[in-house]
């Protein structure tokens, strides 16, 4: 992991994440807490608690929201992985282990990608009428 940071420190074309020990579960509970926290100590007011103030206090919420989840190995769920951020994710599901995924596997995502309609919760009529 050390490696893959150094080799990619200057990169800025997009943003790849390994979340290697993260629970979805966890990390909405753990938001909740914190949000309910600040209820009680008068620093939030309950009826302003929305998707923004409770997204803030995720985990990753530094982080831009993903547009591709790719799952490896076959598996075709998220297993309590990014259970928040991936309301309007692609999810592509690919047979390859992660340790065989190559960057031949990963251009064929990128390409499967490409060829999606992104409409974040509306439907193709919707957005031709925008």
């Amino acid at each position: 992991m050390e490696n893959a940071e150094k080799l990619t420190a200057n990169n800025t074309g997009m943003t790849v994440v390994v979340a290697a020990d993260y629970g979805g579960h966890w990390d909405m509970a753990n938001a909740a807490k914190v949000v309910a926290e600040k209820v009680e100590l008068g620093e939030i007011k309950a009826k302003a608690v929305n998707e923004e103030v409770v997204g803030a206090h995720m985990a990753l919420a530094d982080l831009p929201m993903p547009d591709l989840c790719i799952r490896t190995g076959g598996e075709q769920r998220i297993s309590n992985f990014f259970l928040w951020q991936l309301a309007y994710t692609e999810l592509y599901f690919i047979e390859t282990y992660w340790p065989d995924f190559d960057e031949k596997e990963f251009e064929k995502a990128l390409e499967d990608f490409a060829g999606r309609q992104r409409r974040f919760g509306k439907v193709s009529d919707q957005l031709e009428s925008i």
